[in-house]
């Protein structure tokens, strides 16, 4: 199990050496080194107890992929997840909000990190908006589909899947939702909100779409395969490419509220990405863990825990317009979510294998 985590571990000591250094030559001396590196190891268990569910959910998806591409989720993977969602993706959010060119969100994050807070906190709203549409959309697909077989809190779970044949039941229960939170928000931030959740759905279906485009054809036969030669190897990488895409817009939403969350802690572009990288790496390591270890298999309610703990943070998300929440109870919330699907799993597993 370990093994899954020497990358994540040699990440963590060059990202903490890197925010001392940082923190002692350019913010002024041992106190303001030993504060990044506080504040670096906060911001990664945050980070880990926030995407927990982010790592049962993408582990669901990376065992259909094969070595290469899992490998390739891990590596490719991680440069998007930490220079991209931590880095590149605020800024270009500061930069739409500010009217201005990313060079220019760069700079002020760099010399003015207090304006770089206030701009892209101005943009919470559309932030929450897109995420949370995005992510309602990921739970509700898992518990409207009528092929679900076991099912984790009966009573709920169970009528949900008499609802998966009608058409579009996922996309006009967000909307309505996300409509619904709009209304309660004044003018313009209303408008903001309905139209950047109208974008999370967009982005959704154009994921789920591509990925369709790019899933390999089943084999008719076994005879087929060896057939198919460079066109079977072709279609494979072509589901790879699709569920890998897949992949990284789901760890983008589910990046935003850690993001955001942040900025509570420190307002620094350089201590924030070197935290949250560090949180992402072992939520990527985790995700793997999960995959190669056979965990999903191993504990049948897993899985409807993390949808769960999604269909929460989706909620937590839309309702943080109106609401501040702190970034602890929405960990605590998908925590005790998949640790009681886990137990749950562990009840089963017993009771099975003593009938």
């Amino acid at each position: 199990m370990l093994r899954h985590f020497s990358g994540s571990l040699i990440f963590t000591v060059a990202a903490l050496a890197t925010a001392a250094a940082y923190g002692f030559f350019n913010l002024g001396g041992t106190g303001p080194a030993l504060a990044a590196l506080w504040i670096c190891i906060v911001l990664g268990v945050l980070e880990v107890s926030l995407s927990f569910d982010n790592a049962v959910v993408n582990a669901r998806t990376l065992k259909t992929m094969d070595p290469v591409w899992q490998q390739r989720f891990l590596t490719w993977g991680i440069i998007i997840a930490v220079f991209g969602m931590r880095i590149v993706f605020p800024l270009i959010i500061v930069a739409v909000a500010g009217s201005m060119s990313p060079m220019s969100a760069l700079t002020m994050a760099l010399n003015d990190p207090e304006q770089y807070e206030r701009v892209l906190t101005g943009a919470h709203h559309g932030i929450m908006g897109f995420g949370g549409a995005f992510l309602m959309l990921v739970g509700l697909k898992f518990f409207f589909d009528a092929d679900k077989e076991h099912h984790w809190i009966g009573i709920i779970e169970r009528p949900l899947t008499k609802f998966a044949d009608l058409e579009a039941v996922e996309i006009i229960l967000v909307l309505a939702i996300a409509y619904g939170v709009s209304v309660s928000l004044p003018g313009d931030e209303g408008q903001g909100f309905f139209t950047a959740a109208l974008f999370g759905v967009f982005a959704f279906f154009a994921v789920e779409w591509l990925g369709n485009i790019l899933e390999a054809p089943e084999e008719e036969d076994e005879d087929a395969a060896p057939a198919a030669g460079n066109g079977a190897t072709t279609a494979v990488a072509k589901a790879g490419l699709g569920a890998f895409l897949y992949l990284e817009v789901l760890d983008a939403s589910f990046s935003f509220d850690g993001v955001i969350g942040a900025f509570a802690l420190s307002n620094n572009l350089v201590i924030i990405a070197l935290g949250l990288g560090i949180g992402a790496m072992f939520v990527r390591s985790l995700t793997v863990a999960l995959v190669r270890q056979g965990t999903l298999s191993q504990f049948l309610y897993l899985e409807h825990g993390a949808f769960w703990a999604i269909l929460a943070l989706a909620g937590i998300m839309f309702g943080s317009v109106h609401v501040e929440i702190p970034e602890i109870v929405t960990g605590l919330i998908g925590a005790a979510l998949i640790g009681l699907s886990l137990w749950s799993s562990v009840r089963h597993n017993r009771a099975h294998a003593t009938a």
